[in-house]
């Protein structure tokens, strides 16, 4: 039976799942709480599996707090940031609630950036102490007096396998640390081996705090500080578990990045408050996912287009036995129904397609998880999310069926950009985020995405800001003017292309180009194609028109 809505205006709620409330209770409590109270409630519980080595509930628990009390004798102070640079492990889980309980800020990074991207990154959130793996250390340490960053952790993925890995010889830890204080690398391990003092407890927060700085795309092409509040990460987490009726049954496989806003949220935060185990993998590989699945038999997990792909490309598909899995949120770009048809057949999962964005937490509707799924909408806004669509010109609400831009309001909204209240006051105005995606809503309250006034390209479900490609390629000594635009890629989403108009008498090759920016950009970053044109199309200012580059594509 369809659920009468309590308010006219709010349609979608008439297509809930009947498990599903209209409105929730959100503690207002540090967000570390998530952690300690299933710990307490379930100890023994096993909170993370890594290639089959669990760790209970009751072991990270202790493992964060010895960290968040070496933390502070480091001279961590509240409000201090703390950077993560890990891949998915135990270490990252541990880190995150370490750096919270100390009273300091999270700002999670992708490892794999550039030292130019980093060192942009640790001036820009002023981060104090970074926390990484081996692999990453002459990148990271080679920033410690160049930025605010001052002291590096370094953690061995080794050290929690279940089996031995050679991942590298101490000697060659210590070649990377070369030209660095002795007292500015700190191991992990010697941090976590005494308790803390007698009485120690974690930091009392403010739960309206600033808990994780993590930085997203805008129409400048400049990354984004965007500041989340203890409650609104704890609020997400609690929409998420009453979307699917998550509970400490469920198993999360965590393939997606933690330092991505959507792994963060519901494949770590979400699991965490209701006493879940996450299954972590540091990288998709399309083949080690699925044998992961057969083996561990999570229930759900989060993925982009992108990933189902890649799994339709693995020989032999049908040979895994994909059946534990219940549910699957899909976002980042569209889910065609060829995608969805072919693996809900293959994993009897129902793969839901949603949308979020960072400065909401993460996700923020989805269609039903067992109700009506419309192939191409983004579903319906989750419980106390309010959604509308606005005229692109300002003037007003537009009705169903209707193009504008989607604005929302929830209690999971960011606090604000990072040190720039021009672009905060632009993007939350009297309580709303305008979020700069344009779409529209049907009768029956689902919601639709259509284009994006944010000129951003997603690929494989990462931002990528064309402006700063557009900076790289400028500084090609060949090259006079460049723009980089995102087309479509029946596996990634989108690819970047790079539109390049070299200097009078000089030629050059898309390799030469993308070789060029594969030195100084992050992979997902680099352009995949080049087009060398003779001019570029600009609006009577000057400014590049993209959406033109994008047309004659």
């Amino acid at each position: 039976m369809e659920r009468a809505s309590t308010e006219a205006e709010h349609r979608w709620l008439r297509h809930y799942d009947a498990a599903t409330p209209a409105h929730l209770d959100y503690p207002r409590v540090p967000l570390y709480r998530l952690l300690d109270d299933s710990a307490a409630h379930q100890p023994a519980q096993p909170c993370v599996n890594f290639f089959g080595k669990r760790m209970s509930y009751a072991a990270v628990k202790e493992q964060s707090d010895r960290l968040a009390a070496s933390l502070q004798r480091l001279g961590v102070q509240p409000g201090d940031r703390v950077a993560l640079l890990l891949p998915n492990s135990p270490q990252f889980v541990i880190a995150y609630y370490a750096i919270l309980k100390a009273g300091a800020v999270v700002t999670p990074l992708n490892p794999l950036y550039t030292a130019r991207e980093l060192a942009f990154h640790m001036e820009d959130s002023g981060a104090k102490i970074a926390i990484t793996i081996p692999l990453f250390l002459e990148k990271v340490t080679g920033l410690v007096g160049r930025t605010p960053l001052q002291r590096v952790i370094y953690t061995r993925v080794a050290d929690y396998l279940p089996f031995p890995l050679n991942l590298g010889s101490r000697l060659q830890e210590r070649g990377q640390m070369r030209g660095v204080a002795k007292d500015a690398v700190i191991h992990l391990a010697s941090l976590l081996q005494a308790p803390p003092p007698a009485g120690w407890q974690p930091a009392a927060v403010d739960p309206d705090s600033l808990a994780v700085l993590i930085y997203s795309g805008g129409t400048t092409g400049v990354a984004k500080g965007i500041m989340l509040s203890h409650y609104a990460l704890t609020a997400n987490a609690h929409q998420l578990r009453a979307w699917v009726n998550l509970d400490a049954e469920g198993r999360i496989l965590a393939v997606l990045p933690l330092f991505h806003g959507f792994g963060m949220s519901v494949t770590m935060n979400g699991p965490l408050l209701v006493g879940g185990e996450i299954i972590a993998l540091p990288r998709f590989q399309a083949e080690n996912v699925l044998k992961a699945i057969e083996e561990w038999k999570p229930t759900f997990f989060i993925g982009v287009p992108a990933m189902f792909g890649a799994f339709n490309s693995v020989a032999k598909l049908d040979k895994y036995d994909l059946r534990s899995v219940k549910g699957i949120f899909v976002g980042a770009a569209p889910l065609t129904q060829t995608i969805k048809e072919q693996f809900e057949a293959l994993s009897g999962a129902r793969l839901i397609e949603g949308y979020g964005l960072t400065e909401a937490v993460t996700a923020i509707m989805a269609n039903p998880y067992q109700g009506q799924h419309k192939i191409g909408s983004i579903g319906l806004p989750f419980p106390d999310v309010e959604v509308k669509i606005v005229a692109l010109d300002g003037s007003g609400e537009l009705p169903p069926g209707e193009t504008g831009e989607i604005v929302l309001r929830s209690p999971t909204l960011m606090l604000g950009y990072y040190k720039q209240p021009e672009a905060t006051a632009e993007a939350l105005r009297a309580g709303w985020l305008y979020t700069g995606d344009v779409g529209r809503m049907d009768e029956e309250g689902y919601f639709y995405i259509t284009d994006r006034k944010k000129e951003l390209i997603i690929v494989g479900g990462f931002n990528v800001f064309p402006r700063e490609v557009d900076e790289v390629l400028a500084q090609h000594p060949k090259v006079q003017e460049a723009a980089a635009i995102g087309v479509p890629d029946e596996r990634l989403g989108e690819r970047v292309r790079a539109c390049v108009v070299l200097r009078e008498g000089e030629s050059a090759t898309a390799e030469e180009i993308i070789a060029f920016c594969r030195a100084r950009l992050i992979a997902y970053k680099v352009p995949a194609e080049v087009e060398f044109r003779t001019t570029l199309p600009k609006s009577m200012i000057g400014k590049v028109l993209r959406r033109e580059l994008r047309g004659e594509g």
